[in-house]
């Protein structure tokens, strides 16, 4: 059986077993002197994240010179890694993290069905989030967020002949132009390919299947393709990578479709028997800071339901981006794989 597969079969097993009482939030909290105090007495905060690792190692600085004697363990994988971390851990009652934080939110269901994960409202999650940004019980809250985008090469693709839409993308004159990304290597995508199938339809896969597309693996590849001038337009790929390359020059522009862009979360959370529990919770509540969320932007081109967080010159705010969301109860993995896999191939 698959990583992904063994996965999907784990949180159904979780998602389909019965609830007997939903828990209530608990009141939002904050950075109190007497927390802070208990957080510097323990000195230690071990992050299990699957943030970019520059991006998560500018994070902790932050904090260990916000909050003095208190030191961030940063350990940084892969979302899929991190989640067979936490279950080989778990299930040897071994409790080595504080704050676990991965781009899968798939993973989050099945931590709160397992009873994994500690309620916790961190003062700007409860005043400042959106509903669809946090957990109705309280048990995590979205970190970060970035989007699987459309983009273009602007010095091989004239603004005015751009791709709009996804229905764009499907013109003949696109026939061996195009790069994207896998669904069976990347999560971005696998969460793109769900929200894309039901807003669009798989018929519109099929299409675009015979458009002669060069398949990689990564959401990260597309926009280096397109910086390289191995394709002029990418179906889809990493918001963030677009971002980064534009902002040091290279000529390349992002597209949101008028049929909507996918939007990817990143969950965060309180571990139920982290180690350092004080030094966690003023560090996941420091997570959502506006400060913290700001540098996510900055340094990484992250997304942020922060609304003080203020987005670079020359990015479109998400207010004016039509989202597509995906629901991380029904993604079947497999599933989607093996239905995308009949039009692109392995």
């Amino acid at each position: 059986m698959s990583a992904r597969a063994f996965l999907a079969a784990l949180v159904f097993a979780a998602v389909s077993a019965p609830v007997t009482s939903s828990a209530q939030a608990p009141a939002p909290y904050d950075a109190t002197p007497a927390l802070i105090a208990a957080a510097q007495k323990e000195g230690k905060v071990v992050w299990y994240t699957a943030t970019d690792v520059a991006v998560a190692e500018k994070l902790a600085k932050a904090f260990e010179a916000k909050y003095p004697g208190i030191k961030v363990q940063v350990e940084r994988s892969g979302a899929e890694r991190l989640f067979q971390r936490i279950n080989q851990e778990y299930g040897s009652r071994i409790h080595a993290a504080d704050v676990i934080e991965t781009s899968d939110a798939v993973h989050f269901v099945y931590f709160k069905k397992q009873g994994w994960l500690q309620q916790a409202v961190p003062a700007d999650v409860g005043k400042l989030w959106p509903k669809e940004g946090k957990d109705a019980d309280g048990y995590f809250a979205v970190y970060r967020a970035h989007l699987s985008v459309i983009a273009y090469n602007t010095k091989l693709v004239p603004k005015e002949q751009a791709p709009k839409s996804h229905a764009d993308l499907l013109d003949p004159k696109w026939n061996g132009k195009m790069v994207k990304a896998h669904p069976g290597y990347s999560g971005t995508i696998m969460t793109g390919t769900q929200v894309l199938s039901q807003a669009l339809g798989w018929p519109y896969f099929e299409k675009l299947g015979k458009q002669k597309v060069m398949q990689v693996q990564s959401s990260t590849e597309p926009p280096k393709k397109l910086a390289q001038g191995e394709r002029p337009v990418m179906a889809d790929g990493n918001e963030y990578n677009v971002f980064l390359l534009k902002e040091s020059g290279v000529p390349i522009e992002p597209v949101y479709a008028t049929e909507g862009t996918p939007m990817v979360v990143g969950n965060a959370a309180l571990l139920k028997n982290a180690p350092n529990p004080n030094a966690a919770r003023l560090f996941y509540h420091y997570m959502f800071t506006r400060e913290a969320q700001q540098a996510n932007s900055d340094v990484g081109g992250l997304r942020s339901f922060h609304p003080e967080v203020k987005d670079k010159a020359g990015r479109t705010p998400l207010s004016q981006i039509k989202l597509l969301h995906s629901d991380p109860a029904v993604l079947d993995a497999e599933a989607i794989k093996k239905k995308y896999e009949e039009y692109f191939g392995t």
